[in-house]
């Protein structure tokens, strides 16, 4: 166990990061563990880095909720519609092979990447828009903040399906796709957007995690997960801590620019 020791430090980067921008650090660190474990199956890679997520997930959402800006009704709405997609994925992964796993997930990463930099926020919002199938949020925060909204709930439903099954395949937690689609597509403000995306995180890669579980293709990385995880317990709370003073804008780029550098190191592994 004691070999593991050092991945707690990168477990904590991951829960602090992962949690500021709603991703739920594993689009860092399912690329990382390519790198540093080359030799082992995209589902036991999968599997570590959707687990250590679920941990991100569960922690954060405890810090959001002191914060009160978890869309309780929107994200039990989604997580559940991420389900199905979540068991799927989960064991898609055992039939991909390993590189056309990094060339898809290099290739989702950049392409994401290339639109949160040309669109980092959307600027005109839908709250005067009578369209009978939106439906109306309002959420005050533990600051009195007040965030008001109107989003297509069925639209939120389908997409979040699509999400559920490429998170677990992919073992990202989905963050990075969800996050943009409740902000560009749904209109949530930045801050509800990465709140409620730790919610929905926290059950759909339980669910994915649990597959895994039964699958056995978690056993494998059972110790790099417990190590990860502890760091994601502690990071988690700081990274909700630091979003209360950092603009949505500037979360949505850095979430690109991230996005953006660690695709294109997957990408580059292929053609070594």
């Amino acid at each position: 166990m004691e070999q593991y020791i050092g991945l707690i430090p990168l477990g904590f980067a991951v829960g602090t990061l992962g949690t500021l921008i709603g991703a739920g650090g594993g689009f860092i660190l399912a690329p990382v563990l390519l790198l540093v474990y080359p030799d082992k199956s995209p589902e036991t890679i999968t599997s570590i880095s959707l687990a250590v997520v679920f941990f991100n997930a569960f922690s954060g959402s405890l810090a959001y909720r002191k914060m009160k800006r978890i869309d309780y009704k929107s994200g039990w709405l989604f997580a559940i519609a991420t389900v199905p997609g979540a068991i799927l994925g989960a064991y898609t992964t055992t039939i991909i092979p390993r590189q056309l796993f990094n060339g898809i997930f290099g290739i989702l990463l950049v392409l994401t990447a290339l639109f949160l930099i040309l669109h980092p926020e959307k600027k005109n919002k839908n709250e005067n828009d009578t369209d009978s199938f939106l439906i109306a949020r309002r959420i005050m925060d533990a600051n009195g903040q007040i965030y008001t909204y109107k989003y297509n709930p069925w639209l939120g439903f389908l997409l979040s399906i699509g999400v559920g099954y490429l998170s677990s395949l992919l073992g990202i937690g989905g963050g990075i796709i969800h996050v943009p689609i409740l902000v560009q597509l749904l209109n949530f403000p930045t801050h509800i957007a990465t709140a409620t995306s730790h919610f929905i995180l926290a059950i759909m890669a339980g669910t994915g995690s649990l597959v895994h579980l039964f699958q056995g293709s978690l056993t494998e990385g059972i110790y790099q997960t417990i190590a990860l995880s502890v760091g994601v317990l502690f990071g988690a709370p700081l990274g909700a801590r630091f979003s209360k003073k950092i603009q949505g804008v500037w979360i949505i780029r850095s979430l690109a620019i991230a996005l953006g550098l660690v695709g294109l190191r997957i990408l580059l592994m292929i053609f070594k």
